[in-house]
């Protein structure tokens, strides 16, 4: 190996920098060829043989010494210089160029030392000469500039906001030096740029919105401007009005010049300003806030709202609570209303309407939100758990349902709207606490659809069965769907005897029989009584029963009279007169077959029917629209010193008519039923937790049982307390001795 010349450092060094020079020139736009390959060669090999000449010629750290300066000495006397003379866009314009500049000049310097990269500084582990470039720019050139450019920046932004046009190009290109001075962190960028940023946009918006929101309804607070006759100035600020808008203006800017990781501060600020800070004012404004747009159905307002306020954090609750009390306000006036009679007949249907309307808003205009759907749901919650006209909303959804499902009924409805109809009732079931209550008026309703034939359609009874099973478990419609099995068990059952009758023709009573045979358990509790019946009804229970005897030897049939009905024919004079009434009446007027006059105590001890019963019985046969019977003295009431007598001139252009009874009011029966039976389902609850956990405390107790109970009805405290104390006199639960609020199971 030829041995090599020695370079000294001043020597290698002047070569060097006339190369360094070479490239200033060109940087600074002055006449100068570009390098070719020879010359980078010559300038690499030079550093080269400098960095691997034997000690003390090595000179590898005054290399790396002199190429750190080389960058100090160009800034401190070229750029340094054109930056302090230049001011707002004009000194952006020139920071932009020369950090170009200054990456391109670390990029071929890097080239002409590479060798110092891979080994001395490698070996040493010492910045690499790109970051040696970076930092000095860093700390002599952004140091000095940043807050001006900063300032600058900002001031375009604003500039912006404020409809002029400006170099977005410029502001994308200054924010790169802060995002790439930071070598690979954000810190640079965030702590001397965006932290001002956000302040800054935090004190514009917050001016806009002060005087916005004394300016503009709220919808105008929101909504853009359509008009385009406004002048652009006049129209962008009528945009800028609308926060949506606004918002979107400033996403845009992320887009263009901003920072991707600025763009959820930014417009959480924009966000806060315009529509946190003044969101009750905004949603409280007299005739524009959100009970406004509720009031006048501004869809699309809402929504906007709606839009808006997702975004910003629990900015939807005050939405909601206003929401909530608009509905309760709504739902509250309808109840009120109730109280005029024409009114109550359509309150079920005027309550679906309004849950229709606002299950609209929540779905549309709300996107469904959580929030939304409480606030309908605590709503309806509190209006139909109020008394309706001395009823409750449980009985008139019953009644309501009733009226859909019989023939006749004051609904008259295609199959399609039933069902939708039906489907409606059982989502507002779920609002009302007392659904027990429901299920007893439901009960009650269904059996007289069922036992007289006034159902409208099975199909429709069984749809409803089945939503409600849903909704409310299968506990709640098990006797129901007891009820209705039974009816069809009952149907084959009157075929089986009909068919014994065929077969053995002596047992036949000579008059047309139809029992209907019932579970005790599936049906509501009926009055039964030892009526005395006439002789041919006797036949006609003797028979059926000696029938139903064939079948089971283990069933105890109970005749429940008060549901019979009967077909009699009445000879007045020479016209016969089919007369449809219950079994009740038929033995009265049978009586007279045999008498032609009657008082009141010889009815009484001949039927062995109660007062009340037999004074509606008498009522509806002596004072109703067919007088059957004539009545001394001729009151409108009957009272027990009346005498009856048989109308024989009694005549109606029918040869058949029905006779009611006089309706009777079952709510006080229903709810002492459904008393009766919450008094069992509390002490069932008791036992059953007791059981369970052995000792606790009174509070805790009596929170499991509610917890328990809810879902069928809201017990009352005071109601589970007397439970308690009746449960510990029988000794199923007793007090702890030393702590009179702790109980103990007894097994």
């Amino acid at each position: 190996m030829n041995d090599r010349k020695v370079i000294e450092l001043e020597e290698g060094w002047e070569f060097m920098e006339r190369g360094i020079t070479k490239l200033k020139r060109i940087l600074e736009g002055l006449p100068e060829p570009p390098f070719n390959s020879e010359d980078y060669m010559m300038l690499y090999t030079t550093i080269y043989n400098m960095c691997t000449q034997k000690p003390p010629h090595d000179y590898s750290q005054q290399l790396y010494d002199n190429y750190k300066q080389a960058f100090v000495d160009y800034i401190n006397s070229t750029v340094l210089p054109s930056l302090r003379e230049k001011h707002d866009e004009f000194m952006l314009r020139e920071l932009v160029k020369r950090w170009s500049n200054h990456k391109v000049m670390v990029r071929w310097l890097s080239r002409f030392f590479h060798y110092l990269d891979r080994y001395f500084i490698a070996r040493r582990s010492l910045p690499s000469l790109n970051e040696v470039g970076l930092t000095c720019f860093r700390d002599l050139v952004y140091q000095e500039i940043s807050g001006k450019a900063k300032d600058a920046v900002i001031a375009l932004i604003d500039e912006e906001r404020e409809v002029a046009q400006i170099d977005r190009a410029l502001l994308k290109n200054v924010l790169d030096i802060y995002v790439e001075i930071g070598m690979g962190q954000m810190d640079y960028y965030e702590k001397d740029f965006e932290a001002h940023m956000l302040d800054d946009t935090a004190a514009y918006y917050s001016r806009k919105a002060s005087s916005w929101i004394l300016e503009d309804s709220c919808p105008e607070y929101m909504l853009k401007a359509n008009s385009q006759k406004l002048s652009l100035r006049s129209e962008y600020m009528m945009n800028c009005r609308n926060s949506e808008e606004c918002l979107k203006k400033e996403k845009d800017r992320v887009s263009h010049y901003l920072h991707s990781s600025s763009e959820q501060k930014l417009l959480e600020k924009v966000q806060n300003e315009l529509l946190l800070v003044y969101e009750n004012q905004l949603l409280e404004k007299e005739n524009s806030g959100c009970r406004a747009l509720l009031k006048d159905d501004k869809v699309e307002d809402l929504s906007r709202m709606y839009r808006l306020y997702s975004k910003v954090t629990k900015g939807l609750e005050p939405i909601g609570s206003i929401f909530k009390q608009h509905i309760t306000d709504e739902g509250t006036a309808l109840v009120q209303q109730a109280e005029d009679a024409a009114i109550s007949k359509v309150f079920v249907r005027k309550v679906i309407e309004l849950h229709d309307k606002f299950m609209a808003y929540v779905t549309d205009c709300f996107n469904s939100h959580t929030i939304f759907h409480k606030a309908l749901k605590e709503a309806f919650e509190v209006f139909l758990n109020k008394g309706v006209a001395g009823s409750s909303s449980a009985e008139l959804l019953a009644t309501f349902c009733d009226n859909i499902l019989k023939k006749g009924g004051s609904e008259r409805l295609s199959d399609e709207a039933i069902e939708d109809s039906l489907e409606k009732v059982v989502k507002l079931l779920a609002y009302v606490s007392d659904k027990d209550l429901f299920a007893e008026f439901y009960r009650k309703k269904l059996s007289r659809r069922l036992l007289f034939d006034k159902s409208a359609n099975d199909d429709h009874e069984r749809s409803i069965l089945t939503k409600l099973k849903q909704q409310c478990g299968g506990q709640f419609t098990s006797k129901m769907e007891g009820m209705v099995t039974d009816l069809t068990l009952a149907r084959e059952n009157q075929s089986n005897f009909e068919e014994y009758l065929g077969l053995n023709p002596d047992a036949n009573p000579g008059l047309d029989l139809t029992v209907t045979v019932l579970t005790t358990g599936f049906w509501p509790s009926y009055k039964t009584s030892d009526l005395n019946l006439p002789s041919e009804m006797v036949r006609c229970v003797e028979v059926f029963k000696q029938f139903y005897q064939t079948k089971t030897k283990h069933r105890k049939l109970t005749w429940v009279y008060s549901l019979g009905s009967c077909n009699i024919n009445g000879k007045f004079g020479s016209k016969t007169i089919e007369l449809v009434v219950g079994t009740y009446q038929a033995a009265a007027l049978m009586l007279f077959n045999t008498s032609d006059r009657l008082s009141y105590s010889e009815i009484a001890s001949q039927l062995n029917l109660a007062d009340e019963d037999l004074v509606r019985v008498l009522q509806s046969l002596s004072c109703a629209k067919y007088k059957i019977l004539l009545k001394e003295p001729s009151t409108r009431t009957v009272s027990s010193t009346d005498t009856l007598s048989f109308n024989s001139s009694f005549t109606d252009r029918m040869r058949r008519i029905r006779i009611p009874l006089p309706p009777v009011d079952e709510r006080k029966k229903v709810v002492e039923d459904v008393d009766k039976d919450r008094r069992y389902a509390i002490d069932a609850s008791i036992v059953r937790i007791m059981k369970s956990r052995k000792v606790l405390g009174y509070q805790q107790l009596i929170t499991e049982c509610v917890e328990q109970l809810s879902r069928m009805f809201k017990p009352d405290f005071k109601a589970i307390k007397k439970r308690i104390e009746d449960l510990i006199t029988r000794d199923y639960i007793e007090r702890d001795k030393e702590n009179p609020q702790l109980f103990r199971y007894l097994a």
